[in-house]
């Protein structure tokens, strides 16, 4: 029997690493001889990174950036020949600033665009940008502006590039940009497909994640909005939706790279699938696929992990289970995706402070009884 273990990270508990190695454990628990390959996976959000260099030798510069709010920190993002790898949560991250610091009204990106400039710096001509976890709410125009974009109000003064602002925007001006991004290869991953506004936009769906109120995301749907009337005013492009992918990513950074860096937009999982060759392992009989994540809901069902190893177990006819945290949705889950099994932590009866405490333990666990329960099958 030969099994793929390819999980998404456990948040808070279990790094993707270590999902698969509490599974594997589980599964030589029961039988030695169960041949296993594990392969972490990520969704093109935050630690995504982390999963790159399981496949890929990257080298990893660190910079002086503003955070969300201005405040100076040291970010990193790696760098491999002739690609730069950035995680806008390194320097715009959401995990970057205390509760009370989180309200995405009035946060920037400018610190993932001084990512970007040193990258362009440094010679840099092809830039993966990977866009979960942001703290912000901006459309990229923080971003924007750390590369010589202005944007400016009715008075003609150059605005403050939050999320506040942008329904202020009455004038884009490029012509003081640093770089010729035109010569650039820009690809944007990210795992969501909101559109930039309305009620499943960047604000609505996000905001109060992000510390906003109610009253602000109202403001800042109507400031996403007016950017996108702007955007099409000053450079003729439509950004509110873009096909396949998500204009209202990170706040609206995924319509931003879009129309600020002419970059292609690509599935976090889908990217994933391919930079870390997935289906080579497909080339032999696989009997059965295990993925996971920490919490499986609704939002699983748009582009996650999961979501991905769903589609080519079914394009290949092969059976695959889900081990999580948590099941919200399991109905909608089963119906859509089909899983051969569902089990979640939660499901044991446990508290929270167990689950997470003891993920590992009760992955084993569940991964033991679960191929038990598919021997006693076959």
């Amino acid at each position: 029997m030969k099994i793929i273990i390819a999980p998404d990270k456990f948040k808070g508990s279990l790094s993707a690493q270590d999902v698969c190695d509490a599974v594997e454990k589980g599964i030589k628990k029961f039988d030695s001889t169960i041949e296993t390959i594990k392969h972490p996976l990520a969704d093109g959000g935050e630690g995504t990174l982390d999963i790159l260099q399981n496949y890929f030798k990257l080298e990893t510069i660190s910079v002086l950036v503003k955070n969300p709010l201005f405040k100076y920190i040291a970010a990193n993002y790696n760098v491999s020949s002739d690609t730069a790898f950035i995680e806008m949560s390194s320097a715009s991250g959401l995990q970057l600033l205390e509760k009370h610091q989180q309200n995405c009204y009035y946060t920037s990106t400018i610190g993932t665009g001084q990512l970007i400039l040193d990258a362009l710096e440094k010679g840099f001509k092809n830039i993966v940008l990977f866009i979960g976890g942001s703290a912000t709410n901006d459309a990229g125009i923080g971003m924007a502006t750390a590369l010589g974009y202005e944007f400016y109000n009715t008075k003609n003064e150059l605005i403050t590039p939050i999320g506040k602002e942008l329904i202020n925007i009455t004038k884009i001006k490029k012509e003081n940009i640093l770089f010729d991004l035109t010569n650039i290869n820009f690809t944007v991953v990210c795992d969501v497909k909101n559109p930039l506004y309305g009620k499943n936009g960047a604000a609505f769906a996000y905001g109060s994640q992000k510390g906003a109120s109610a009253e602000e995301i109202e403001m800042l749907d109507l400031g996403l909005l007016n950017f996108s009337k702007q955007v099409k005013n000053h450079f003729g492009k439509s950004v509110n939706t873009i096909e396949g992918a998500g204009a209202g990513a990170a706040g609206g950074l995924g319509a931003g790279a879009v129309c600020f860096l002419n970059a292609n937009i690509k599935s976090g999982i889908d990217f994933m699938i391919e930079q870390t060759k997935f289906k080579k392992h497909l080339n032999s009989k696989i009997d059965l696929i295990i993925t996971g994540e920490g919490s499986v809901d609704k939002q699983t069902l748009e582009g996650k992990v999961i979501k991905g190893i769903s589609v080519i177990a079914t394009q290949n006819n092969i059976p695959f289970s889900i081990i999580s945290g948590v099941i919200k949705d399991k109905e909608l889950v089963q119906e859509n995706l089909n899983p051969s099994s569902i089990h979640a932590i939660l499901d044991l009866g446990v508290t929270i402070e167990d689950a997470t405490q003891n993920a590992s333990s009760h992955v084993t666990n569940i991964a033991h009884n679960l191929i038990q329960a598919i021997k006693k099958t076959v």
